[in-house]
C-alpha cells in the first residue's frame, strides 16, 4: 500500500525516465569496473580525453559535475597508480598530464568505450540524434528552473 502512495506523485514518464537514467549510469559504472577504475577515476580519464592533456582539476570538476574533493581524491589515486602526474600552474592551478602508462590505459580501455558510444550514435539517424539531444537539453533546463523555484529549508 505504501509503495502505491509514493508512485501517485510520480508520473509514468518520470518513472520511465528515472529507470532509463539509472540504467544509463549503470552502463558507465560497469564500463569503469571492467577497466578496473572507480567511476570518478573513469570520468576523470574520460574528461582528459575530451579536454586534452594538461587540463586543470577544476575544469574536470565542472565538466563532470563531480565535487572538487572527489576529483582531488580520484586524481591522487590515479597519480599513485602512475597513470598521471600533476604539474603546478598559475596560483593554485594544477595541470594534469598522462604518463606513458596512463596513455596506454586510455588507448586500451577508455578509447574503446568512446568508440562504443560513437557506434551507439551511429545506430540512430542524424535527425534522431539531434532530437534526442535537444529534448534532453530542454528537460535539463526545465528541471533546473523548477528546482531553483523550490523554497526548501535545509534539514
Amino acid at each position: 500500500m505504501e509503495s502505491k502512495q509514493k508512485t501517485l506523485y510520480m508520473s509514468r514518464q518520470l518513472i520511465e525516465f528515472n529507470h532509463i537514467y539509472k540504467e544509463f549510469n549503470d552502463v558507465y559504472r560497469e564500463a569503469a569496473a571492467k577497466v578496473g577504475l572507480s567511476l570518478s577515476g573513469f570520468d576523470i580519464l574520460y574528461a582528459i580525453c575530451e579536454m586534452g592533456d594538461g587540463c586543470l582539476q577544476r575544469d574536470i570538476s565542472q565538466m563532470c559535475c563531480i565535487p572538487k574533493q572527489t576529483v582531488n581524491s580520484s586524481i591522487r589515486k590515479l597519480e599513485q597508480d602512475r597513470y598521471l602526474i600533476l604539474e603546478k600552474g598559475k596560483g593554485r592551478d594544477m595541470h594534469i598530464h598522462l604518463t606513458e602508462k596512463g596513455q596506454k590505459l586510455m588507448e586500451e580501455k577508455i578509447y574503446p568505450v568512446i568508440e562504443a558510444e560513437n557506434q551507439a550514435f551511429s545506430g540512430m539517424s542524424k535527425e534522431e540524434c539531434k532530437k534526442m539531444l535537444e529534448l534532453y537539453e530542454k528537460y535539463n533546463m526545465e528541471l533546473k528552473a523548477n528546482i531553483q523555484k523550490l523554497q526548501m529549508s535545509q534539514v
